[in-house]
């Protein structure tokens, strides 16, 4: 008798796994027609996803081309540019150096940037403005880093450090630090001058020998693509009035690398995904770059940014915490960080209860990224909210 009560409590511990699972292979069939429809749909050139669960590429789908006119398709090795989720490694290697007692985050940003204490602060000291609200995009600065780009001519980002510096005077915080969000630009340009200027090194050496080196991620790489890739090196496009136009190819985006210059295969930000997630087996390999408490520490709340829906789950409920955004739908919590810059749009997105995250990439920009609602309406955007379903399947 004792036999059957064991395997009679065996299947009923072991139905609900088996149902999460079907819930699961569902839930990633029914992503992958959406993402399908909506890529063909939106005449998006190429697109790829990638699926991490517990530290294993569980899906990898590639859709399209990377260039559209020679009809090269999307693959494994195509290096994306991701653009803002460049900044999640710049909030890394703030979190690297306070691990190692060179700052505090805390700390006042004119103490490591002093040229900043030019720029016109109508609401008091520009020195009490500090590292943890610039994380945060709280601090004040605005939102664009340079505003000339109208002409051929005219560089794609601000080559030289010093161009910046020379438009400090003129520049002007926008709202009392820390007392709304407000996505900066600059301020995360303001990060990556602290890390150069603490490490001694040049902001693409720092996170090459500090993130990506000791991730593996060798086909990995900032702005000018090196001639062994460029075969792989994905176009961009622009969607304008029902046509595909190309947008510059292969730029540089100069002084202000630690805001978006990060370029990459989707098989490189898988291993960046599975080291967020974190994994016991390799914890102390990962430690080594950031311990795990200080990962966390990243995703705990700091502002609301409710009134943005650029970022995140582009949701009301949506808040920032330092470099990542945080949110919350039912039993999930999502983590994670977008990009869009030179017709690229990128999403990084976590849900580190269940131990599951999704990359996704796209090569076209269907619209123009809007500070609305309206945002969460773009091809690509309701491709990557589908995400979540994935995650709200494993849940109990």
């Amino acid at each position: 008798m004792s036999r059957w009560v064991a395997l009679a409590l065996f299947l009923l511990a072991a139905r609900p796994a088996a149902a999460d699972e079907h819930a699961f292979d569902t839930a990633l069939r029914d992503f992958r027609e959406v993402h399908r429809a909506e890529t063909s749909r939106a005449h998006i050139a190429g697109s790829s996803f990638y699926l991490v669960r517990a530290g294993r590429t569980v899906a990898a789908d590639h859709l399209g081309e990377q260039d559209a006119e020679t009809h090269v398709p999307v693959d494994a090795r195509t290096v994306y540019h991701w653009a803002s989720v460049t900044k999640t490694m710049t909030g890394i290697a703030i979190m690297q150096l306070r691990d190692r007692g060179l700052l505090s985050l805390d700390d006042p940003i004119v103490k490591y940037v002093p040229e900043l204490a030019v720029v016109h602060n109508p609401y008091g000291d520009t020195g009490a403005i500090t590292l943890r609200q610039l994380m945060s995009h709280s601090a004040g600065f605005r939102s664009g880093t340079w505003p000339w780009r109208d002409h051929d001519w005219q560089p794609f980002e601000p080559k030289d450090w010093s161009q910046l510096v020379a438009m400090l005077p003129y520049t002007q915080v926008e709202f009392e630090p820390g007392s709304r969000f407000g996505y900066s630009n600059p301020g995360i340009v303001y990060l990556g001058q602290v890390i150069e200027r603490l490490s001694g090194e040049d902001y693409e050496v720092y996170i090459d020998k500090n993130i990506l080196k000791p991730l593996a991620m060798h086909a990995s790489y900032f702005d000018r693509t090196p001639p062994h890739l460029l075969p792989h090196r994905s176009h961009s496009y622009y969607v304008r009035e029902g046509r595909r136009v190309a947008a510059p190819f292969d730029v540089d985006t100069g002084a202000t690398v630690s805001n978006g210059g990060l370029n990459a295969p989707m098989p490189d930000m898988a291993k960046y995904l599975a080291f967020l997630l974190g994994d016991p087996m390799r914890q102390a390999e990962y430690d080594r770059i950031l311990k795990r408490s200080s990962i966390e520490e990243m995703w705990q709340p700091q502002i609301s940014a409710g009134e943005d829906f650029t970022q995140g789950r582009m949701a009301t409920t949506t808040q920032s915490g330092l470099s990542f955004f945080i949110d919350r739908r039912a039993a999930v919590r999502f983590v994670g960080h977008n990009g869009d810059q030179n017709g690229f749009r990128a999403y990084l997105s976590l849900c580190p209860d269940q131990r599951l995250g999704s990359l996704l990439a796209f090569n076209t920009e269907t619209q123009g990224v809007l500070n609305s609602p309206a945002n969460r309406e773009t091809a690509e955007s309701r491709i990557a909210l589908a995400t979540d379903k994935l995650c709200e399947a494993l849940v109990r």
